[in-house]
Formats: C-alpha cells, sequence, structure tokens
C-alpha cells in the first residue's frame, strides 16, 4: 500500500463521517466538532477536519481523520474510548440529540491529488 507524506506524518487511510444533523441544533454542532479538534489528535487521530453545510442541504456535516494504517485506527480507538474529554462530547450530543445518523467509510487518497494548491493567476492553463 502507498502511503501519501502530508504535513510530515503518513496517510493510507481516512476515516470519512458523514452526520445527518438536526438542522436547527447547527450552532450546536459546530461546538461539538470543535471540542474534536483537540480529542482527536490527542488520541493520535490526524484530524483533515470537521464540515458543516453551508449552500444547499442543511442537514449533513462531515468529520474527515486520517491514519497511518487499519492499526493505527484501532489504536487511535482505544484511546479515543478512554478520553473523558471525548466522552463528554459524545454525551452532550446525545442529550442535545444532535446527531440523526452516523456513518462511516474509510477511504485512501490518490496520489498527487490531496491538499493540491491552486495555480496563481488566471492564466494557469
Amino acid at each position: 500500500m502507498n502511503c501519501l507524506f502530508e504535513g510530515g506524518q503518513h496517510i493510507c487511510i481516512t476515516c470519512v463521517i458523514r452526520y445527518e444533523i438536526d438542522p436547527f441544533q447547527r450552532e450546536a454542532f459546530r461546538e461539538y466538532a470543535a471540542n474534536w479538534g483537540r480529542i482527536i489528535p490527542r488520541c493520535g487521530g490526524h484530524l483533515l477536519g470537521y464540515f458543516l453545510p453551508h449552500e444547499g442541504t442543511n442537514d449533513v456535516a462531515w468529520g474527515l481523520i486520517a491514519f497511518e494504517s487499519l492499526a493505527a485506527y484501532e489504536s487511535y480507538r482505544a484511546r479515543f474510548k478512554a478520553d473523558e474529554e471525548g466522552c463528554r462530547n459524545f454525551a452532550m450530543a446525545h442529550q442535545r440529540r444532535l446527531i440523526l445518523k452516523e456513518e462511516r467509510t474509510f477511504v485512501e487518497a490518490v496520489a498527487g491529488t490531496l491538499g493540491v494548491a491552486p495555480w496563481p493567476g488566471e492564466d494557469a492553463a
């Protein structure tokens, strides 16, 4: 398996989490996602980001977390389940009923396509 080198870290797989959220709880979901910004890296995940709906569908959000391997993901999950702040964040989401449905998919990036910046200027082509 070819891994990509991204910011000093090997990334072979990315966990894509698709959330169906209560659109009336958007700001509470923003708080929930922001909390993961501290928790996920501490537990060993390379957080690529959380994304709220902006235009179009108003009830779908995304979280992307990268790992070197499925074994690294399993180690992360063990640390994650034991993290006190993580447990509180899950409890908050459950109490407020922010998340209606959650799906996880594991994907691998195509080499040369992850984090490619736009070319400067209009005449880049």
